[in-house]
C-alpha cells in the first residue's frame, strides 16, 4: 500500500512532534493521516505546498460550507468529536471569501502598528514586575518560567486589551488548556465547550452593562464601514474566543522556546550577548525550529485540488498544516535545518505565524513581548540555567500546541543580589 493509502496515526499526546514531523515529510508533501477519534485527514507539510495552498482560493476554512463530513454542524462529528470546537467556531480563522475580509476588517484594527507600539510602556512594566515576583520565588530554589513568564506575560496582556477580569480569565484558561490537549472524551470536550461560551457569554454581558476602553467593548460596537453590518452574536462570541486564545497560546510557546532553546544551546546565547545575534534574530530562528502551533486544524479542498507527485486533495477533505515541519524543511533550510541557529541565513524564511490571507494579525503583538521579554530576562538573571537536563522536560500534552509542560530555571543570583 502507498503512504497515501494507509494513513498515519498522529499521536495525540504529542510526545515527539518533531520527529513525528519528520515521518510526515518522508511520505512526502502531503499525506494523509489519521487524527483522535479516528478522522482521517491530510497533513500538508512542505513549505512551498503549504504556501501554495494557504493562498489558493480552492482552499477553505469554513467546515459549515465546505467538509461535507461536518455536515451543517449537526452530524456525529460536530455532538461527538474530541476536537469538534476547533471546527464549531464561526470566526476570522474560519471564515471563507468575503465572510472572512468582513470579519479579518474588524479585528485588524485593534493590531495595527502604531496601536501595538503604544502598548509598550505596559508590557514593560508587566515584564518587569513580574521578573520582580520571579527573583522573590527563585531565592535558592527552581522556578518554572513557563508559568511565571512565558505563560503569565501574554494572559495578562491580553486579558487587559480585551478587558477580562481575572475570575472568568482564570477559569477560561484551564478550559482552553483542556480544549489543546485533544485528548478528552467525547462527553469531557462537550462540557469544557459548553462552559467555555458560558464565560464568554458572560464576559460579553458584563461588558454591554459595562463598557470600558477595551476591545470585546469596541467588538461589540463594531459595525462594518461598508456594509454597516455588526457581527452576529455567534460571530462576536468566537471573536473574541479566538483572540483570547491566539492572543497568549502561541507567544506563550514562544517564550517558553526561546529560553529552551538559548539555554540548551549556550554558545548561541553568547552569539547574542557578544552583538553578532539580535533578539530579534532569536526569536525568528526560534519561530521557524519550534512553531507555536505545531499541526492546526483544519481546512478544506473546495473543489479537487492536485498537488505534487500526481496525488489530489480531493473537493471536501480536510487539511491539517505542520508548521512544524515546514519550520524545518530540508528544501528550504539545508540539511541541518533542525539545528538551532540564531544567525542561520534563512532564519527569517518561514511561516510560524501563518502565510497568506490566514497570516495572524497579533504577529506584531507577540513580536513585542518577546522582544521585550527576552533581553529583560537575561539582563536581569545573567546567571540562568536549566534546572532539570534539556530533554528530561515533558512536553505539552498536545499535537497542536507545541511548548513544555514546565520550564524550571536556576536564576543564578549571587549571595549580593539574595
Amino acid at each position: 500500500m502507498t503512504s497515501q493509502s494507509c494513513p498515519y496515526t498522529m499521536d495525540p499526546a504529542g510526545r515527539d512532534i518533531q520527529g513525528e514531523a519528520a515521518l510526515l515529510r518522508e511520505r512526502g508533501p502531503a499525506t494523509q493521516v489519521e487524527l483522535p477519534g479516528g478522522v482521517v485527514v491530510w497533513a500538508v507539510t512542505d513549505t512551498a505546498l503549504i504556501k501554495r495552498l494557504l493562498t489558493d482560493p480552492r482552499v477553505s476554512r469554513d467546515a459549515y460550507r465546505h467538509w461535507p463530513a461536518w455536515e451543517n454542524g449537526e452530524g456525529d462529528l460536530a455532538k461527538n468529536w474530541s476536537m469538534a470546537m476547533w471546527m464549531a467556531d464561526r470566526n476570522m480563522i474560519t471564515a471563507y471569501g468575503d465572510e472572512h475580509r468582513r470579519l479579518r476588517k474588524l479585528v485588524a484594527k485593534a493590531f495595527t502598528a502604531r496601536r501595538t507600539q503604544a502598548l509598550r510602556p505596559r508590557i514593560e512594566a508587566i515584564t518587569a514586575a513580574l521578573l520582580d515576583e520571579i527573583e522573590a520565588k527563585g531565592q535558592g530554589q527552581p522556578v518554572d518560567l513557563r508559568m511565571e513568564l512565558a505563560y503569565a506575560l501574554p494572559t495578562q496582556v491580553i486579558s487587559e486589551l480585551l478587558g477580562v477580569p481575572d475570575r472568568i480569565r482564570d477559569e477560561l484558561l484551564g478550559v482552553i488548556g483542556a480544549w489543546m490537549t485533544s485528548q478528552d472524551s467525547p462527553e469531557d470536550a462537550a462540557r469544557y465547550a459548553m462552559r467555555g461560551y458560558e464565560l464568554l457569554v458572560e464576559l460579553i454581558a458584563l461588558k454591554r452593562a459595562e463598557p470600558a476602553d477595551d476591545l470585546v467593548s469596541a467588538l461589540i460596537s463594531a459595525r462594518d464601514d461598508e456594509a454597516g453590518a455588526g457581527l452576529s452574536e455567534q460571530e462576536l462570541v468566537d471573536t473574541v474566543l479566538l483572540m483570547f486564545t491566539a492572543g497568549h497560546e502561541t507567544t506563550a510557546n514562544l517564550l517558553d522556546q526561546a529560553v529552551y532553546t538559548l539555554l540548551s544551546h549556550p554558545e548561541q546565547l553568547e552569539l547574542v550577548r557578544s552583538g553578532a545575534a539580535s533578539w530579534e534574530d532569536v526569536i525568528d530562528e526560534t519561530l521557524r525550529l519550534e512553531a507555536p502551533f505545531a499541526n492546526l486544524p483544519m481546512r478544506y479542498a473546495v473543489e479537487d485540488i492536485e498537488i505534487a507527485d500526481g496525488v489530489t486533495i480531493p473537493q471536501g477533505d480536510a487539511m491539517i498544516i505542520s508548521f512544524a515541519a515546514s519550520g524545518r524543511d530540508p528544501l528550504v533550510h539545508g540539511e541541518d535545518a533542525d539545528r538551532f541557529d540564531v544567525t542561520r541565513a534563512t532564519r527569517r524564511d518561514h511561516i510560524g505565524f501563518g502565510h497568506g490571507v490566514h497570516h495572524c494579525v497579533g504577529a506584531p503583538l507577540a513580536r513585542l513581548e518577546a522582544e521585550i521579554a527576552l533581553p529583560a530576562l537575561f539582563a536581569r538573571f545573567p546567571g540562568l540555567t536549566l534546572a532539570k537536563p534539556a530533554d528530561a522536560l515533558l512536553p505539552l500534552e498536545s499535537f497542536i500546541s507545541n511548548g513544555h509542560q514546565e520550564l524550571p530555571v536556576h536564576l543564578g543570583l549571587t549571595a549580593a543580589r539574595r
